[in-house]
């Protein structure tokens, strides 16, 4: 899979296979023929189209000057529309225009070297006869669509254009989501096994990439309930239904993203939980070998001290006793607090081993 997706994003980024949207901006042009196929344009066709020809769709890099150019100036559609279409900042919409929609939408980004919660947008702007997307960085369903017109598998339609898309952006969300879904139940056997601190870094990155999915996948849900909600002559009931098929899958991923980013806030409880019982038991710890060695250093601090009048320092036996004295006062204390705060032999053994 991950191979095929590299694939796509050589044939839609790198020079060397002819792609030339880095200078011009425009990434592909096809005229629809209705069964499938299409026919590839270039920049003096598109100048020259008219509806009569079949649906155009045409793919730009909105970065590119020549393409931020065309859009404005000679795509023929609403001003709102085509500044829509080269905005720098999108958040997942839809908006009727007469007999026209205006979407933008967000799919994970699978573009090597990024991260998948690093969403890339496509801004749609579809009618009858004229589609026009736009992105910045690589749209690997984009790149899909139009290699499906190879094998005549192509969108027919405007209507099947926005629901083959639409269908492919969230398609390719399920790998991530389960990723994290995996990623989340691992941790929370580790935690659960070890209580490592070491987790804590890993929990917090998995709560991050879950927010920030989530954050464009929700208003995206709203975009396509929306994009049935009205009217239009060239969307019919049918693409309606597959329309709203995929937004029951994004439905199900939210929740899918919603119970990942619990099970991860429950996890990382869990953890500070057993981090906090461990600090606490060797503060307990601690405190008992304080308040042992107390009183010994008491006794031998006032029986080291250089003056005369020492009790037994004339004594061959006196250095022994002090010790038997020392070792009678460290037995009352054990007694004393394993008769007061539970203390055991495991404790005893922990504060022998410091």
């Amino acid at each position: 899979m991950y191979v095929l997706e590299f694939w796509h994003y050589i044939l839609n980024c790198c020079p060397v296979f002819g792609d030339h949207y880095n200078q011009s901006g425009l990434i592909h042009a096809f005229i629809l023929d209705g069964k499938g196929y299409a026919t590839e344009l270039g920049w003096d066709d598109i100048n020259s189209w008219e509806p009569e020809q079949g649906i155009i769709w045409l793919h730009f890099d909105y970065s590119a000057d020549n393409a931020r150019k065309w859009i404005l100036e000679n795509s023929r559609i609403d001003d709102i529309a085509a500044n829509y279409l080269i905005a720098e900042d999108t958040r997942p919409r839809t908006t009727f225009i007469d007999d026209s929609i205006l979407m933008a939408l967000r799919g994970v980004n699978l573009n090597p070297g990024s991260e998948p919660e690093d969403m890339v947008s496509i801004r749609i702007w579809v009618n009858k006869h004229q589609i026009i997307t736009t992105r910045n960085r690589v749209i690997l369903s984009a790149g899909d669509i139009a290699k499906s017109f190879e094998t005549g598998k192509g969108p027919k339609t405007s209507g099947d254009f926005i629901t083959i898309l639409t269908g492919k952006l969230i398609s390719r969300m399920e790998n991530t989501i389960e990723e994290l879904e995996e990623r989340a139940f691992e941790l929370e056997e580790k935690v659960i096994s070890s209580g490592s601190h070491i987790l804590r870094a890993e929990l917090s990155a998995i709560r991050r990439e879950t927010i920030m999915l989530r954050r464009y996948l929700a208003p995206q849900r709203e975009a396509l309930l929306k994009l049935c909600s009205e009217k239009v002559s060239w969307l019919n009931d049918s693409y309606c239904f597959r329309i709203r098929e995929s937004t029951d899958q994004l439905i199900r991923y939210i929740e899918d993203l919603d119970s990942i980013k619990d099970k991860a806030s429950v996890t990382q409880e869990e953890l500070v939980n057993q981090l906090t019982e461990q600090m606490n038991t060797r503060m307990y710890l601690l405190s008992l070998v304080a308040a042992i060695f107390l009183p010994l250093g008491f006794f031998t601090g006032l029986l080291g001290v250089n003056v005369g009048g020492i009790p037994g320092a004339e004594n061959k036996l006196g250095f022994s006793l002090f010790i038997l004295f020392i070792a009678l006062i460290t037995l009352i204390q054990i007694l004393f607090f394993k008769k007061k705060s539970g203390f055991d032999a495991f404790l005893l053994r922990k504060i022998l081993t410091i």
